[in-house]
């Protein structure tokens, strides 16, 4: 149970106002003041400090808010196991970017599920953005994500080494066939949403060429993998995607990858969690787990 001085803290922190946060904790807000000045006294730095008339947290109090979103989020997983009886198990309520929910996860979850059958699972698809946000907000407990995110703040492991690929239909026909990045750059490209890490992937690699998705002669941004997918078949546009979204298309003959000199890229999937929870053994497990299930034959 979190002190109740550090959930004021916390509601300072969500607010970045003393005013809001008396509203929402139903307090005056000289009470909300003095509870926080008390941890101030307490840790012996200032949490918050004001430019002009906005409030900021200071380096000290984003370490303290960190270490305490996490408190909080693991008080109330005990609160969900107590209220369910106490049982061993972890309520499984996580989330996956769109990639690995389409196209990576249905076979380590089925093993997952094979192991833990009573589990109680709720899974959820966002990109990777939304999903650190909701794994802060204690909606969700870990992330299955090919995006990036702040090592400082969360904890990981690795889930898989995926190729990323430049894709595009069997029959584009190119001005001449491409051999470098620099040799697509008129083609029309299909990238995903910004927040998606996919389209974080792509910038990324880019940039390591002094390049950005504007370089291309016309970027589309579209919103969904499938959609994707079936703009390639169609011979709509070029893209970058990780090997398991296009392996059966490819397979299939639909699709093909672009061989280039200088592009060759793998990224990790990871599961992510909050930093100093009390049960990173167990999602450390959790995730050993879904990385056997890639191979389990079901």
């Amino acid at each position: 149970m979190l002190d109740t001085r550090v959930e004021t803290f916390l509601a300072v922190c969500e607010t970045l106002s003393y005013t809001k946060a008396a509203a929402t904790l139903h307090l005056s807000q000289p009470a909300v003041s003095q509870q926080v000045h008390a941890l101030e006294q307490d840790y012996g730095v200032p949490l918050f400090i004001y430019q002009g008339r906005l409030l900021h947290l200071t380096a000290a109090g984003r370490t303290l808010e960190r270490a305490a979103t996490t408190v909080r989020n693991d008080d109330a997983l005990l609160r969900q196991r107590i209220a369910a009886g106490g049982i061993d198990e972890l309520p499984l309520r996580f989330g996956v970017t769109m990639t690995i929910g389409e196209f990576v996860v249905a076979r380590p979850l089925a093993r997952l599920l094979d192991l833990h059958p009573h589990a109680d699972v709720r899974m959820e698809m966002a990109n990777t953005s939304v999903l650190l946000a909701r794994m802060r907000a204690g909606s969700i407990n870990f992330a299955l994500v090919e995006g990036f995110f702040d090592a400082r703040e969360f904890d990981s492991a690795v889930l898989s080494v995926e190729r990323f690929v430049p894709v595009c239909a069997v029959g584009h026909a190119f001005l001449r066939e491409p051999r470098r990045l620099q040799d697509l750059l008129d083609e029309r490209v299909l990238v995903r949403e910004v927040g998606s890490g996919t389209r974080d992937a792509l910038e990324r690699q880019l940039a390591t060429h002094g390049l950005s998705v504007d370089a291309f002669g016309h970027t589309v941004q579209v919103g969904g993998m499938q959609a994707i997918l079936q703009l390639l078949e169609l011979d709509a546009g070029i893209s970058f995607l990780y090997e398991p979204v296009v392996a059966e298309r490819i397979a299939a003959g639909g699709l093909r990858e672009i061989d280039l000199e200088d592009f060759s890229v793998t990224h990790e999937f990871s599961m992510v969690w909050e930093r100093g929870s009390a049960y990173e053994s167990t999602y450390r497990s959790i995730c050993e787990q879904l990385r056997e299930g890639r191979t389990w034959k079901c």
